[in-house]
This record gives structure tokens, sequence and C-alpha cells, in this order.
């Protein structure tokens, strides 16, 4: 059977802030104490629920597992203190499940959402939104530029 090519799935900035909402609307009810994003992924969907939930406490755990589009080995850069309990932990994607391996080890009690899903990392999280096939790298609306694409007619 040969290699097929993995599937690539660009999000827009409407895509994603509609999907962030809806976690956040799945999150209303609870008293948060705050909220920690898993950086750098999980700032943009952080900032979206801290305003939704109007949270006004935002911290950071740093681990850095990816170059490009290569996973290498974790390093946690920066990890707050605590268990996590009574906040959020959030990215944007779970993946293979390593990153977030790392945060549920850090922070155990928190509450550990994220907007998208891969098989792999999905049992992971508390919460997701929408799940992505293993083999789809998600292409988020900050790592991407508007370009001009030539007419079919011309390619």
């Amino acid at each position: 059977m040969p290699d097929t090519p993995p599937a690539y799935h660009h999000l827009s900035w409407a895509e994603f802030h509609r999907d962030t909402r809806e976690l956040a609307k799945r999150l209303i009810g609870k008293q948060w104490q705050g909220i920690i994003a898993i950086a750098r992924g999980g700032l943009v969907p952080a900032t979206i629920i801290a305003r939704e939930l109007n949270i006004r406490l935002v911290d950071t755990i740093c681990i850095a597992s990816y170059d490009n589009e290569q996973q290498v080995d974790a390093q946690v850069l920066k990890q707050p203190e605590g268990d996590g309990e009574g906040f959020l932990l959030i990215d944007d994607l779970v993946d293979t499940g390593k990153t977030a391996q790392i945060a549920r080890e850090s922070l155990p009690n928190a509450h550990f959402v994220t907007v998208y899903a891969k098989p792999l990392g999905r049992c992971l999280v508390d919460e997701f939104v929408t799940e992505f096939a293993q083999d789809t790298w998600v292409h988020f609306p900050w790592d991407t530029e508007l370009n001009y694409s030539a007419p079919l007619a011309e390619r």
C-alpha cells in the first residue's frame, strides 16, 4: 500500500473564532479561577475564551514541541505554580498527545480543553469542539498569509 500524503485543512479566522466561541459556551456555568494557555497555540483561543467568560487572570505554560511542521522532543520552558485546580488549561489542538501529556502531568487538576482534537490525543482533554483525522495537518490562520491565486485556466 503506497504512503498517502497528509491532508491539509486551512482554517479561516472566522471559522476558528466560531469554533472557539462554541467551546466557550460549553464552559459557562462554572466559576473558573483563571486560564492557563499552552503557548503558543493556546494563546489565541485563551484570549477569546477569557473575553467570552469575562476571565481576567491568564497565565501560560510554555512547551516547545514543534519546529515548523516537525514534532521534536518536547521541552518545558515555563510552568505556572500549582496543580491547575479551578483553572482552564487551553490549547488550539491536541494532536499526538505529546504536548498534552506534559501539560496534563504538570497541571493534573486543570480542566483541559482544546478547540480541535485528533484521535491519538483526544483522550487527554476534557472537552473539544471538532475532530480532525490523524493525518490532517491543520493550518491555523496565524500561520498563513493570503496570496493571489491564479484562475484555474491560467495554471
